[in-house]
């Protein structure tokens, strides 16, 4: 059996609420990369949240800053990657993330995005009426993305973040090099 090596760098993509973050910080660790969070650097070189961005902005202004810092981080080596949600639906993205890296798609249904994130007042997507159903709409309409994108598929549901981890490492050592 050949030696598997690490990708110097991997992308997360999937919905909010799946983990990308929390299971980025423990993939980033099992692996010794740096874990980069795509939502938090642009708040960091913006000074604002993301739902400020929103507000002033409108998505489209978000989602250009996404774009820009998805070029710069895909660029980087020894990193994961946790992008936000909706950074497969700009094609330019898409590309990026699949021709730099190692794509893994968290999948993770509707009932544990909503149990997730309905405290989380940080996610400007979510404030609707019927969150519920605009998960739903949002994961019919990106799904396909991050399956079009992704080199790995890895549900999140049961299980902590350490084991998705783990899981995901299996998933990658499985990929040809």
């Amino acid at each position: 059996m050949a030696h598997w090596r690490t990708p110097s760098r991997i992308f997360l993509v999937g919905p909010m609420g799946a983990g990308k973050s929390t299971v980025g910080r423990e993939l980033a660790n099992l692996l010794g990369l740096e874990f980069i969070d795509s939502d938090a650097a642009i708040e960091a070189r913006t000074g604002v949240s993301i739902p400020w961005i929103f507000d002033i902005e409108g998505e489209a202004g978000f989602r250009a800053r996404e774009a820009a810092v998805i070029d710069e981080l895909t660029g980087r080596d020894g990193v994961v990657v946790a992008t936000g949600g909706g950074a497969v639906t700009t094609p330019a993205n898409r590309d990026l993330l699949g021709a730099r890296g190692v794509v893994v798609y968290l999948y993770t249904p509707v009932s544990v995005q909503l149990q997730r994130t309905r405290h989380d007042t940080n996610r400007p997507l979510l404030q609707s009426d019927d969150p519920e159903a605009r998960l739903q709409s949002l994961l019919a309409e990106r799904d396909p993305l991050y399956r079009e994108v992704a080199d790995v598929v890895v549900e999140t549901t049961g299980g902590r973040a350490r084991s998705v981890a783990r899981r995901i490492v299996e998933a990658l050592q499985g990929q040809p090099s």
